[in-house]
């Protein structure tokens, strides 16, 4: 066994309150019991149980033992259990609940890593708007849902989270993407390319550029990223996305990616999943490989 039958032997014997009760429910002679606790407690220097005439009550030393030792066996149990699907995980279904953007470069890429390994486990990726993912997570029609700017919700449980500013995105061959940071008031000058109001990010960029005082009339208004990055490729137009959405086309030198110098308000990144509810190995595995490619980060 990976872990001691000591463990189980403290934890029977405060369960039971008795050496000759926990050897019958293990099937352990009393007396082996008895001499693994007085070694260990020896070993500790003081005692785990009080010795009472009607049997053994733990002392404040055995009672914080005791919450380690359960937490322990509870997470042996839950990584056997996991140890068992892998070796069943032959097929079944994943469903994911995003974004236009993130379905096309950081889903797609764990998707298709996750298949490779997998490749009888189906996965379903839907496009959806911000609450519309929560509702398909909430309503278990999705068993994870990755988004930016997710709605706190007592019944949705953050897997990982990450905060990622949006930033100006050009073509390589744009003027400003020769700058390392660029000044909001530089971007005035060109075509800009504003989501519409029915997306989170619309007002992110509009309060900063109100806040920096600069009155622009944006020449296009779009809710796809697709069409915010096509416009962005095809001449002077500038987009204002955060890395991950266009991961894609930076790695194929399409588009290019400038943190703004005037700040934008918090744009967050979230891969959710239902709170309290029986989650399979294989969308446990799928969150991980999304983790996995949305990193540098840090899960919070």
């Amino acid at each position: 066994m990976l872990h001691s039958r000591l463990l189980q032997y403290i934890d029977e014997v405060a369960r039971l309150g008795s050496i000759r009760a926990a050897g019958a429910r293990l099937h352990v002679a009393p007396s082996a019991i008895n001499r693994q606790i007085l070694l260990f407690e020896a070993e500790l220097d003081q005692p785990l149980f009080e010795r009472l005439p009607r049997g053994m009550r733990l002392t404040p030393a055995g009672e914080a033992l005791l919450a380690h030792i359960r937490q322990t066996l509870r997470q042996y149990r839950e990584t056997v259990a996991d140890i068992r699907d892998l070796r069943a995980l032959g097929s079944g279904e994943v469903v994911i609940a995003t974004m236009t953007g993130l379905a096309s470069s950081v889903v797609a890429t764990a998707a298709a890593t996750f298949r490779t390994r997998h490749p009888r486990v189906r996965i379903s990726i839907r496009t959806m708007s911000t609450l519309d993912i929560v509702q398909a997570v909430e309503n278990s029609e999705a068993d994870l849902g990755l988004g930016f700017n997710i709605p706190s919700s007592t019944r949705l449980e953050t897997y990982w989270r990450i905060n990622t500013r949006l930033g100006v995105v050009v073509s390589p061959r744009h003027p400003l993407a020769a700058m390392d940071t660029v000044p909001l008031a530089q971007c005035a000058p060109f075509p800009l390319i504003f989501a519409d109001r029915s997306m989170v990010i619309h007002g992110i960029v509009a309060e900063a550029f109100a806040k920096a005082d600069l009155d622009i009339q944006p020449a296009f208004h779009t809710n796809s990223i697709e069409t915010m990055k096509r416009l962005a490729t095809s001449g002077e137009a500038i987009a204002f996305l955060s890395e991950f959405d266009i991961a894609e086309e930076m790695r194929d030198g399409r588009l290019a990616f400038r943190p703004v110098r005037d700040a934008f308000s918090d744009n967050v990144i979230s891969l959710v999943r239902r709170e309290k509810h029986g989650h399979g190995l294989a969308s446990l595995l799928l969150a991980d490989e999304i983790v996995g490619a949305l990193r540098p980060g840090e899960r919070d």
